[in-house]
């Protein structure tokens, strides 16, 4: 009886939050506005309602360069910050953005990201390139496949096309864990960490039951791993002991709590049985992706996920987590606690931006381009005006250290021969391509950072003493270093040091300072160079994306 009231109330809530969304909608801003003009409008609301002031906007070269990391994945040739400074027109960041969603460098650099958010539970320093994951992701990217799309293929990955086979590996890293590919698929997908009602309600949040964990368990019950394929049986449900009570069979739940009527939830008989294993045992024999089963589950909870009405939770949680990419901070934290108990810092833009990606297919690339033109992206980084305001206002830029990929790429960007980097178009893509691949194994060597990332003993220790690691970016020909040893003049120097690796110009002082460092060491040019180089690789300054 209790539990039954407990249901009734569950639903209830779920139902009560459903009604105060469809309320909220009537009072969003149209859908034909522009992106960029919601996110100002909503971030500047709650700023005035605060008494706060943001920071003032970020100087054109700075803007270059966390365009350049978020859209591309490293800093940008000496020669594109040149351009941009150099622009006078008023569209500039338009065109610069635009640019910048259309180099190949963009597909691969959303596939890296999405790969490590994806893959969370596993080596984050683990190569994604070489895996078939990657490459679907990859192809996903270039091809501007929706977001809804690439849930589907995950979840109902095809087998029998090569192209498609990456999409499967979630499920087969994951697949011979049931309570882990429950875990991760609704902390990944739909923004919720339900472990917590894995062995009773949870404690703080009353929308979570029992019910909740096993009901999103039972929608990946009959999935099993079959001689290296993901196959699913006709059959199959969950049973669990509550934390009060007998014994029961779970019922197949979404989050939101709504209980599906689907078939199989009982014991095969044996005809049923001998039937079913014929079917997955034909695939065995000819080493391929068994049939699929008459009712798949899991193809049901793609369905449910997607559905108008249902899809909240699918759309809200990947435009919280690609806000989070670009501000820094999400507008729901903790990422994976998307629930009515933790409410979002700007409830009607996450709204709306949820809506708008619905109406949009699915469509990252727009979502992306929408968010970093905002005025709200483009902030400053620094604070100077009394006490940091809430990180939650997204008052000033938050400082986010780079990802092992943005540092090990932007590494050999800041230290090649700028003049090398100055082809256009096609030339330069290609060029840079390159020097992504060759930065892979250095990838390795950093950490994946998290929202409170520090810069590590192993890490200081890495630069203080890898020596091949300062070869290889210091020494031969083709480096910064080279180029700088046959300048004569050491305030030009200073200066070519500084645009290529910081990405700006060199201050007066900054000038002054290196320039007598250089003066002192006269004897030793190319050292000196070296040591100016590498004083500037390991500043704080080059380790964030301000």
């Amino acid at each position: 009886m209790l539990r039954s009231l407990l249901r009734v109330m569950v639903v209830t809530c779920c139902s009560a939050a459903a009604a105060r969304a469809d309320d909220s909608a009537k009072d969003l801003l149209a859908g034909d506005r522009p992106i960029e003009q919601v996110v100002d409008h909503y971030v500047d609301a709650a700023l005035k309602a605060a008494n706060v002031r943001p920071a003032p906007q970020a100087d054109d070269a700075t803007i270059m360069r966390r365009l350049s990391l978020d859209l591309v994945g490293h800093i940008p040739a000496l020669s594109e910050t040149a351009d941009f400074l150099a622009a006078s027109a008023t569209d500039k960041k338009v065109k610069l953005v635009d640019r910048l969603l259309a180099a190949p460098s963009f597909a691969r650099h959303q596939a890296q990201e999405f790969f490590t958010f994806l893959q969370a539970s596993d080596d984050p320093r683990r190569a994604a390139r070489r895996t078939p994951l990657f490459e679907y992701l990859l192809a996903g990217f270039r091809e501007n496949r929706g977001w809804d799309r690439m849930f589907r293929d995950m979840m109902l990955p095809d087998e029998k096309d090569k192209a498609m086979r990456g999409a499967g590996e979630f499920l087969k890293s994951r697949v011979r864990d049931t309570n882990r590919l429950t875990i991760d698929a609704s902390v990944v997908f739909l923004g919720v960490n339900v472990s917590c009602a894995q062995c009773h309600d949870h404690p703080h949040v009353s929308a979570w039951t029992q019910d909740h964990f096993y009901g999103m368990k039972s929608f990946f019950a009959r999935s099993f791993d079959s001689g290296g394929f993901v196959a699913e049986r006709d059959f199959g449900f969950v049973k669990y002991i509550p934390n009060k009570g007998k014994e029961k069979v779970a019922p197949v739940m979404f989050l939101t709590g709504k209980a599906l009527d689907v078939p199989g939830l009982k014991e095969p008989s044996k005809e049923e049985r001998k039937k079913e294993q014929e079917r997955l045992d034909q695939g065995k024999k000819k080493k391929t992706p068994p049939a699929p089963p008459q009712f798949s589950l899991r193809a049901k909870l793609v369905e449910t996920a997607l559905a108008p009405g249902e899809n909240d939770f699918f759309a809200r949680s990947i435009v919280n987590r690609v806000w989070h990419r670009l501000f820094g901070r999400g507008l729901v934290m903790p990422l994976d606690q998307m629930h009515i108990e933790n409410q979002a810092s700007h409830p009607q833009l996450l709204q709306w931006l949820a809506r708008d990606l619905v109406a949009h297919k699915y469509d990252l690339k727009r979502l992306i381009r929408g968010l970093v033109l905002s005025n709200a992206y483009a902030r400053g980084s620094r604070w100077e005006s009394g006490d940091m305001p809430p990180e939650q206002l997204f008052a000033v830029s938050r400082l986010r250290a780079l990802t092992p990929m943005q540092m090990a790429v932007s590494l050999k960007v800041a230290t090649t021969d700028p003049m090398s980097l100055t082809a256009d178009g096609k030339e330069l893509d290609k060029r840079l391509e390159g020097i992504e691949r060759s930065s892979e194994g250095r990838a390795s060597l950093f950490t994946q950072p998290g929202d409170n990332f520090q810069v590590s003993v192993s890490e200081a220790l890495l630069f203080t003493n890898n020596s091949n690691l300062q070869r290889e970016l210091l020494e031969g020909g083709g480096t910064l270093v080279t180029r700088l040893k046959q300048e004569p003049d050491n305030a030009r120097r200073s200066d070519l040091a500084v645009r290529t690796v910081l990405s700006r110009p060199a201050r007066a002082e900054e000038i002054q300072a290196i320039s007598d460092y250089l003066q002192r060491r006269g004897d030793r040019v190319e050292a000196a160079c070296q040591q100016i180089v590498w004083a500037l690789l390991t500043s704080a300054e080059f380790r964030f994306n301000h």
